[in-house]
């Protein structure tokens, strides 16, 4: 909710607010969310030299695994474009103004709604008449790719696809398959923000994240929509995993993601079943509290983080260096491009004096690559760490 209202904030003095486009043709092909309602998003169109670039963010929003919890996802804004905010913020990557979005302000600028609860890999035609779920992801995104396309997509010179958490996954899942519906002369690049989540066992010595994706998989039939490089080779729960899939994308991908992801602090790393006693809790809340211990295991995450994106794009790097690109900094952080205060201000977050704004430009537009990683907490002082609030039990 914090992050939510942050949004708001921000995007009353730097940004403006774009009506919800739904594409109800797609009803009729199965294309729905969650509660069978039709896919949506916001585009604010571009003009001048980016009247025919194209960046598509999709929102995140985490995943359900089970009947149960998708059920509680159902009827709110992640599984109902019923439930949606009609107009929303568009702020940090999707400003339209220069001095706030340098590179991307006057492009076609498309925020996806997210309501399957999959990253858009599901694909389950049966529906049970006692729960009304649709397990519909994947046709859900190609509705909307399709509608794009349609609406001048198809003769974009630039298209990026992008996201933030489980959307940041969507642009890593779906990144070749949406090169592939682009004319062959465009210049198509992916980027995922706080969408690399990795597969460690959380404080109780459980596998606690791979056991969950094994269930979404699972629920929404995601299998023949995951990477089939990965499939053919691990269990689809585990192509979930970007350390599992990142390496055999032939798009160029660029990855943006705190060392020290909130999310997966509080939900890989100690989530509430394997912390029973709360000892966590003051520690998820704000990294200023936490002990010396409590410390020492966020910096084992960190280095099993960075193992990880060594195998996901490391191997990569040898043979093209600019294709794949990383910004990691050491903050207590989640999704950091869709805030203005930590895509491109006077105060936003820098790796090697490059703001997250300043770097994904470079690199997209080959002006120079850029892959860097921040030294270890507490070192950074230029983060906007989270801090959340305390009496959230949840955490």
């Amino acid at each position: 909710i914090l992050f939510l209202v942050l949004i708001t904030v921000s995007g009353k003095s730097e940004g403006s607010f774009v009506g919800i486009t739904y594409v109800d043709g797609a009803v009729e092909k199965g294309a729905v969310c969650l509660d069978g309602s039709p896919p949506a998003y916001h585009l604010d169109l571009g003009s001048g030299a980016g009247a025919n670039s194209w960046l598509v963010h999709v929102e995140g929003g985490g995943w359900c695994n089970n009947v149960t919890t998708c059920l509680a996802r159902r009827d709110t804004r992640l599984g109902s474009s019923r439930r949606m905010a009609t107009q929303i913020a568009f702020s940090g990557i999707f400003s339209n103004r220069p001095q706030f979005n340098p590179d991307f302000y006057n492009w076609n600028r498309v925020k996806v709604r997210y309501c399957d609860g999959a990253s858009f890999t599901g694909d389950v035609e049966a529906v049970d008449p006692a729960t009304k779920l649709y397990y519909r992801g994947a046709r859900v995104l190609g509705a909307v790719i399709e509608d794009l396309l349609a609406k001048g997509m198809k003769n974009a010179e630039n298209a990026v696809l992008s996201g933030c958490s489980a959307g940041g996954l969507t642009s890593i899942l779906h990144c070749d398959a949406f090169k592939a519906l682009l004319p062959v002369g465009t210049r198509v690049k992916c980027f995922a923000d706080a969408g690399f989540f990795i597969n460690a066992r959380d404080v109780s010595g459980a596998a606690h994240i791979n056991d969950f994706y094994n269930d979404v998989a699972t629920t929404h039939g995601s299998a023949k929509n995951l990477p089939q490089g990965c499939t053919s080779r691990l269990k689809p729960g585990l192509c979930f995993f970007p350390q599992n899939v990142a390496q055999e994308i032939r798009t160029p991908l660029f990855i943006v993601n705190a060392a020290y992801d909130s999310w997966q602090i509080k939900n890989i790393l100690a989530p509430g079943v394997a912390d029973p006693h709360g000892t966590w809790h003051d520690c998820k809340t704000d990294i200023t509290k936490c002990s010396k211990s409590q410390l020492q295991t966020m910096q084992d995450f960190r280095t099993q983080f960075l193992k990880s994106l060594n195998d996901g794009v490391g191997s990569s790097l040898t043979s093209t260096p600019s294709s794949k690109g990383y910004f990691i900094n050491s903050c207590y952080a989640h999704c950091q491009t869709e805030m203005q205060e930590t895509w491109f201000r006077s105060d936003s977050p820098l790796l090697n004096d490059k703001t997250i704004a300043e770097a994904i430009g470079d690199w997209f537009f080959d002006r120079n690559s850029f892959q860097h990683i921040d030294c270890a907490y507490p070192c950074d002082k230029t983060c906007h760490n989270r801090i959340f609030d305390p009496k959230d039990y949840s955490i």
